[in-house]
């Protein structure tokens, strides 16, 4: 029986397993060490096995508070990009004006601007605006995206203009034309932006440590930060347990996500 040439294991392939198998192991080792050290692990360092290291998480801070924090403060930074990725998008793509070239220049410098240098501007302007130790304060500055701005542009740009002719002819307007034609076909590209807005936000630090100081205030991320003081007990069990619930919502999120993020990467491949 003659073996089908296209399974058959060839040197080549061999080599693209082996490099594959190497990088998924890297990649989910860490992890899987992680939810393994926190359920074999108890809180005083011996071994054992249960969910006693993610009690004394709730023992040890205001998870829910936290939680939510952390839900509110990502979620309005999300569906902020989204709108605004798409309204700036839209315009740069479809609506002609004078200076969009150096415009949309402008907008795609800011993404050369590392966080550090900016975030000394927005502390000052946060304050003036007696917005300091708040959650606005975390959302406000974060709904402008560049990098969305840029990836809903190049959506647009790819959609047929056909469309937005045949709307204009028959009396829309370029608002009317965004939300009635333009804003549906793009579903998936604003699927790409708030996916990736979500894990960002939902993941930082640098922010909120500079912007908030009451405990109340805290995201997740930097309240977790407080766990590391079991370290010098040798309760690491804890640690890995706060580490495991901060990473449980991104991955719900990409994992539903996966299928407009698979489609709108596609799409945007195919235009």
């Amino acid at each position: 029986m003659r073996r089908n040439p296209s399974r058959a294991l060839t040197p080549g392939l061999a080599g693209r397993v082996a490099v594959l198998a190497v990088a998924t192991a890297l990649t989910l080792g860490p992890v899987v060490w992680t939810v393994w050290t926190s359920l074999s692990v108890r809180a005083d360092g011996s071994p054992g096995a249960g969910f006693g290291a993610y009690g004394d998480v709730v023992d040890q801070v205001a998870l829910g508070l936290l939680v939510w924090n952390s839900v509110l403060v990502t979620a309005l930074c999300a569906i902020g990009q989204m709108v605004t990725a798409a309204l700036a998008g839209y315009v740069f793509a479809r609506v002609p004006f004078r200076g969009s070239g150096a415009l949309f220049a402008v907008v795609l410098a800011t993404m050369m601007v590392p966080l550090q240098v900016t975030i000394v501007p927005v502390f000052v302007l946060v304050r003036g605006m007696g917005l300091s130790d708040t959650l606005l304060a975390l959302v406000l500055p974060a709904v402008p995206t560049a990098f969305g701005t840029f990836l809903m542009r190049q959506y647009f740009l790819g959609l047929p203009g056909e469309l937005g002719e045949a709307a204009a002819i028959d009396g829309a307007g370029p608002l009317r034309t965004f939300t009635s034609v333009y804003a549906p076909l793009a579903a998936p590209g604003l699927a790409i932006v708030g996916i990736l807005a979500f894990n960002y936000h939902w993941n930082e630090f640098f922010r909120p440590l500079i912007l908030t100081v009451s405990e109340q205030n805290f995201t997740l991320p930097l309240g977790l930060v407080t766990l590391q003081g079991n370290l010098g007990t040798g309760s690491v069990a804890t640690v890995l347990a706060g580490v495991v619930v901060s990473m449980v919502p991104a991955l719900v999120v990409f994992v539903l996500g996966q299928r407009p993020l698979r489609e709108g990467l596609t799409a945007g491949a195919g235009k």
